[in-house]
């Protein structure tokens, strides 16, 4: 998992950054990045794809990663410029932020997918990044963790959506509150819903 950060020191790099998203398909709340520099040979075999694991493991690996990790970045963009910029210009702008949040700052940065963020850092794209590359994994836990801890406290604030539960997701329990309750602050009004059939 840390063949990419090899690649980038034997380039002379040294602050490498691993930079994932969460939160893209969401019908409400925002779209999180995170960014993650591990000091040089560090390795953890617990760290995969957040996609992979269980809600405890999630919360116990951001613990240990927030710990390990020489800095960390996290940033959110919310519903509102979502609507404004569409979806992906949202999750590049937030893994712009979550870059910019590190310090010490990054002098490369590998980046979950195939685009690439808007600024002069030396960078490289990896589709599937959160599945290979330590650093991206990490990334993918602590967006994911903030994030629904995010939407913990947002279920708190329009407990009718079930957050807590959904996420912002567009489970059948989540569109049929928004069929009966209509849009609340943190609803993407941009994303198509599809309504249960009575």
């Amino acid at each position: 998992m840390t063949e990419f950060e090899q690649k980038g020191r034997l380039l002379g790099f040294h602050r490498i950054a691993g930079v994932d998203e969460a939160g893209r398909g969401p019908l409400a709340g925002p779209v999180a990045a995170a960014a993650v520099i591990f000091p040089e040979g560090y390795e953890n075999g617990d760290i995969r794809d957040s996609k992979k694991l269980s809600p405890a493991r999630r919360e116990r690996l951001y613990r240990v990663i927030m710990e390990d990790a020489l800095s960390v970045g996290i940033a959110f963009v919310e519903p509102a410029v979502i609507d404004a910029i569409n979806i992906l210009q949202a999750t590049l702008l937030a893994m712009r932020k979550a870059v910019l949040d590190l310090s010490p700052p990054p002098d490369f940065i590998i980046i979950d997918g195939t685009a690439r963020i808007d600024l002069s850092i030396p960078q490289r794209t990896l589709i599937r990044g959160d599945s290979i590359c330590l650093s991206i994994a990490a990334a993918s836990i602590i967006a994911k963790v903030s994030r629904d801890q995010l939407m913990d406290r947002y279920h708190i604030q329009y407990s009718q959506y079930n957050f807590g539960k959904n996420k912002g997701y567009g489970t059948s329990e989540h569109r049929e509150a928004i069929r009966r309750y209509g849009y609340c602050k943190i609803h993407r009004r941009s994303f198509k819903v599809t309504f249960n059939k009575p």
